[in-house]
């Protein structure tokens, strides 16, 4: 068991110090939010798409391409989404369902998901994460989109405005453009493969600290139920749940610890952001991230230490 510990713990470990990192650089000066902000537009729009088009173009697409695993992918994450909607609106004010929502099931999966997937599978992990990164972008912003905008009246909700931010999103537009190039194996030039692997580069350890300079402790310290409710939702409940789906249908080793790691994966920081732009709830959107950031360091470990116990990965 202490080999398993400490296998678990050799995956996790590396990437959940970057985030305190973050939170370091950020109390000694060394970052600030403008460095923050430049940062996180520059993976965004800049470095992951690039990380994620060198994987599925650099993979087997035959292999990383599984209808099965996607499809149950976008099953579950369906449930979960409104197994969370069902709960807020037990719990919650009718202006904090859509935060809560949205906290409860939208998980950091493009960075901390495939962060963990990559570490732990190398290049398999990359190419069928980043494929279900296309996935995830796709179906957080849709159901994020309609959640908000059913409880927050300044959200733009018209089908044009959804398929517009769908469409322009720049993960969608790199994982789309290296689908054809992977499946009629076209040859990239060498030199563009390494300087995208440069630039690729980048991407998980700034990200990461990123997102460790936008934690506060403040909006922990002023949380409230509600913060806590959603949190466990995300980092214990829902991945239960949706991992054992996964097992009763089959799912095991590689792809079954991948299912995983995606569900399990923290509030992602983006849900902050939508908080703000429809002048939602942030201060419990912020206190929804700290919450399961810092708890995911544990129940992530507690997870894969349960999966290679069991002999299923």
């Amino acid at each position: 068991m202490l080999a398993v510990v400490q296998q678990t713990l050799g995956i996790t470990a590396p990437v959940f110090s970057m985030l305190f990192v973050g939170v370091a650089l950020k109390r000694l000066g060394w970052i600030d939010t403008a460095f923050i902000n430049t940062a996180s537009e520059l993976v965004f729009k800049g470095t992951m798409p690039t990380l994620l088009f060198l994987g599925i173009v650099q993979a087997d697409l035959r292999t990383a391409l599984q209808p099965g695993l996607i499809g149950y992918f976008l099953a579950a994450t369906v449930v979960c989404f409104l197994v969370g909607w069902g709960w807020a609106i037990l719990r919650c004010p009718v202006t904090d369902r859509g935060i809560y929502t949205q906290g409860a099931f939208r998980g950091n999966n493009g960075i901390i998901g495939l962060a963990l997937a990559t570490s732990m599978y190398g290049a398999y992990g990359l190419s069928v994460g980043g494929i279900l990164g296309g996935v995830v972008i796709l179906s957080y912003n849709t159901l994020s989109a309609i959640v908000l905008a059913i409880y927050s009246p300044n959200a733009k909700t018209d089908p044009w405005s959804i398929a517009k931010s769908i469409i322009t999103n720049p993960l969608i537009i790199g994982v789309l453009a290296a689908i054809p190039v992977a499946y009629f194996q076209l040859q990239l030039p060498a030199w563009l493969i390494t300087s995208g692997e440069y630039f690729a580069q980048m991407t998980l350890p700034l990200a990461l600290i990123c997102i460790g300079g936008t934690l506060s402790l403040t909006s922990l310290r002023e949380s409230s139920r509600m913060a806590i409710s959603a949190s466990l939702m995300k980092v214990f409940w829902l991945p239960l749940l949706a991992t054992f789906g996964a097992w009763l249908c089959g799912f095991r080793n590689a792809e079954l610890a991948i299912l995983f790691l995606y569900f399990a994966s923290p509030t992602a920081a983006a849900s902050f952001v939508m908080a703000r732009a429809v002048n939602g709830n942030h201060e419990l959107a912020a206190a929804i991230i700290v919450i399961t950031t810092l708890a995911a360091v544990v129940t992530t470990n507690l997870g894969l230490f349960v999966l290679q116990w069991a002999g299923w990965i």
